[in-house]
């Protein structure tokens, strides 16, 4: 399955890092920052009646796919389209850093985060405490968690280091049993993520989020991912109460993102406009 090979290669990837002095610079880093902006907090405040609120993702490329756009292969402008997000309406953004599956890179997150005003996920593979630290230090207000790579005392171990670093954390769950787990050893946790992505066959089916969603707790925020693509794939998470939506292809590989961050929204698009 490509999320073993991901975890593996990521732990070999990790261990060139496993250094005091790495670690000292991190921690140096990190104090001269400014604190974390609320990312669950600006979720739940910028959801409207017609929408869930939206985590636009900056993503270069997947496993599956490769190059999301094949200009992507001379020129990746992360700025842009993060700027394009904030400017159309979205709550927050989530940056891929995985190297070798997504072609990512921290140092996108860094660069965003001083330039775009929203609260910003490090999307990536969590696996060791020194991921936390780099993600911080990149400016990351919130990290993911996916339940389908960790074990039980890791899910709170690494809780518990970013609730200590600042930054909030979206549990990645792809059915009952993950959800399960969380609710039962991570009672803290705040933002609940449904993945409708089959970790095998790649496929996609929001009605894993309408399932599941049944099973959360209302104190929670519910964030549905992957297959969205449609206004009318929107509005059938507004009527299933899901709070927020995270959103990468169809927004990289739309002609006009802005005009479909708009479009998924539901708000009216005016003068249309490039990123």
């Amino acid at each position: 399955m490509i999320l073993d090979r991901i975890l593996e290669h990521k732990k070999a990837e990790l261990r060139h890092k496993q250094s005091r002095g790495y670690l000292a610079e991190l921690k140096s880093a990190i104090r001269d920052l400014a604190p974390p902006l609320g990312f669950a907090v600006t979720l739940d405040a910028t959801r409207t009646a017609t929408s869930p609120a939206l985590i636009a993702e900056v993503k270069k490329a997947s496993p599956s796919l490769g190059l999301l756009r094949p200009e992507f292969a001379d020129q990746f402008d992360h700025l842009a389209i993060a700027r394009a997000y904030h400017e159309h309406g979205a709550s927050a953004v989530s940056v891929l850093t995985d190297q070798d599956f997504f072609q990512g890179d921290l140092r996108y997150l860094a660069e965003i985060k001083r330039a775009v005003p929203l609260p910003a996920l490090n999307k990536e593979f969590m696996v060791e405490d020194i991921q936390f630290y780099e993600a911080r230090a990149h400016g990351a207000d919130a990290v993911l968690l996916i339940v389908a790579a960790l074990e039980r005392r890791q899910l709170m171990d690494f809780h518990g280091l970013a609730v200590e670093l600042g930054m909030d954390v979206l549990f990645e769950t792809h059915h009952e049993r993950e959800l399960d787990l969380v609710l039962e050893w991570v009672p803290a946790a705040r933002l609940i993520g449904i993945n409708n992505r089959d970790l095998k066959t790649f496929t996609t089916d929001l009605g894993v989020t309408f399932r599941l969603a049944k099973r959360i707790p209302a104190d929670k925020l519910i964030v549905s991912e992957s297959g969205i693509h449609t206004r009318s794939h929107v509005e059938q998470l507004v009527q299933a109460g899901i709070h927020a939506m995270l959103i990468g292809e169809s927004l990289i590989r739309a002609e006009h993102t802005g005009e479909k961050v708009r479009e998924l929204l539901g708000v009216n698009s005016g003068n249309r406009q490039s990123s």
